[in-house]
């Protein structure tokens, strides 16, 4: 992908939270490959989308897709990248728990990129993926 080093689970760790929906997820960056990424997601009461059944909003899920496939790319681009089109599949009700996603890259350009992420939940069992497309253009000075 690129001969740049790649940047640490800390640094992305630091960069992450420079978000407050980030920081309100309570991202934890568990571990950083070439064009891979694993997030830990801490559980949250708002998540809640049905008091009755108890489980996680399919947003809540969506966002973590996106948040993961996007930052799967970072070995490449050293940084987030706006999200152009992104897809979903729910497979199963998220149980209040922690969340974790893994990402990893399926094809990166100069313009745009592709990746995918799977979410499971504190059982280890998939409750959704999905895959988006990234625009890794350089950014304009």
């Amino acid at each position: 992908m690129t001969d740049k080093a790649l940047p640490s689970k800390e640094d992305i760790q630091a960069r992450l939270l420079r978000g407050p929906y980030h920081q309100w997820l309570g991202i934890e960056v568990l571990s950083v490959a070439e064009g891979e990424i694993e997030l830990r997601a801490r559980w949250r009461e708002e998540w809640v989308v049905n008091p009755d059944k108890r489980y996680t909003h399919g947003g809540i899920l969506a966002a973590l897709v996106d948040l993961t496939a996007d930052w799967a790319l970072v070995s490449s681009t050293g940084r987030g990248v706006p999200t152009i089109d992104l897809r979903v599949d729910y497979h199963r009700a998220a149980l209040p728990g922690d969340l974790v996603a893994k990402g990893k890259v399926i094809k990166f350009g100069s313009q745009v990129s592709v990746a995918e992420a799977q979410v499971f939940d504190k059982d280890g069992k998939l409750v959704a993926s999905g895959r988006g497309v990234y625009s890794t253009a350089a950014p304009q000075a």
